[in-house]
C-alpha cells in the first residue's frame, strides 16, 4: 500500500510540471511554439503590464501602439541593429530567439490593448507642448509632430511612424535625446535631422513640454 501511494504522488508531481510546460502556460523563449500572445502575458507582462501600459517609464507602454512598428522594432532588437541601452540590456536577449510568427502575435496582441495615458496639472509644460506637437518650433526646422505621428499622435505611415500619445513623458524624452545626441537607432535619422534643426536645436525644456504633452493625449 505505501508503494502505490508513494508512486501515485510522483505521478501528481509529473503532471503537474507537465501542465507548468504546455505552449499555452510557458516562459520558454527558445520554444518556438509557444503563441505570442502567451510570451506577452507571462514575459512581456514583467516589464510592459499585462495589458501593455507599464507603470515604470523605464519600458515603453505597447498598448495600442501599431502592430507594424513593434514588428519592426522587435526585429531590430533581434538584429541588434538598435543599441540605445535601454535596448540592448533587456531586448537583446529575449528577442534572439523569437520567431516571425511568434513576432508578428505580440505585435497584434499588444496593438489591440487600450492605451491609458498618464496625467498631468502642469498647464504652462501641456500647452507649451501642445503647441509644438501642433505647429512644430518656429525658427528651426522642426516641424509639427502631428505632421508624421498623426494629428491624435496614434502613429502613421503604416507603422514608420509610432503612436506617441500616452507614452510616458521620461520614455519620450529619453529617445529624443537618444535621436539627437546618439546614432544608436539608425532607423531614427529622421528623427535625428529633426531633433538638430537648422539654425535651432530642440531644447531641454522644449523636450520636457512636448514628452508631458503626448503623454497626457
Amino acid at each position: 500500500m505505501k508503494r502505490i501511494i508513494i508512486s501515485l504522488s510522483v505521478l501528481g508531481v509529473v503532471l503537474v510540471a507537465a501542465g507548468c510546460n504546455t505552449t499555452e502556460s510557458s516562459r520558454n523563449l527558445a520554444d518556438p511554439m509557444v503563441p505570442g500572445k502567451v510570451l506577452a502575458q507571462q514575459v512581456c507582462s514583467n516589464c510592459h503590464g499585462i495589458d501593455g501600459n507599464s507603470i515604470n517609464p523605464t519600458f515603453p507602454k505597447l498598448a495600442g501602439q501599431q502592430a507594424e512598428y513593434i514588428v519592426s522594432e522587435l526585429k531590430e532588437f533581434k538584429s541588434h541593429d538598435r543599441s540605445d541601452p535601454a535596448g540592448y540590456q533587456y531586448m537583446w536577449g529575449i528577442s534572439r530567439s523569437l520567431t516571425d510568427k511568434q513576432i508578428t502575435e505580440l505585435a497584434e496582441y499588444f496593438s489591440s490593448q487600450k492605451n491609458r495615458p498618464d496625467k498631468s496639472d502642469n498647464a504652462k509644460l501641456l500647452a507649451e507642448g501642445e503647441d509644438i506637437f501642433k505647429h512644430g518650433i518656429p525658427g528651426g526646422q522642426t516641424p509639427a509632430c502631428a505632421t508624421c505621428h498623426g494629428k491624435d499622435g496614434a502613429g502613421g505611415g503604416n507603422g514608420v511612424f509610432p503612436r506617441i500619445a500616452g507614452q510616458h513623458a521620461d520614455y519620450i524624452a529619453k529617445q529624443l535625446w537618444v535621436f539627437k545626441n546618439t546614432n544608436q537607432r539608425p532607423d531614427g535619422t529622421l528623427m535625428k535631422v529633426i531633433t538638430n534643426g537648422i539654425p535651432k536645436s530642440i531644447t531641454p525644456e522644449q523636450i520636457k513640454a512636448v514628452s508631458l504633452y503626448l503623454s497626457t493625449i
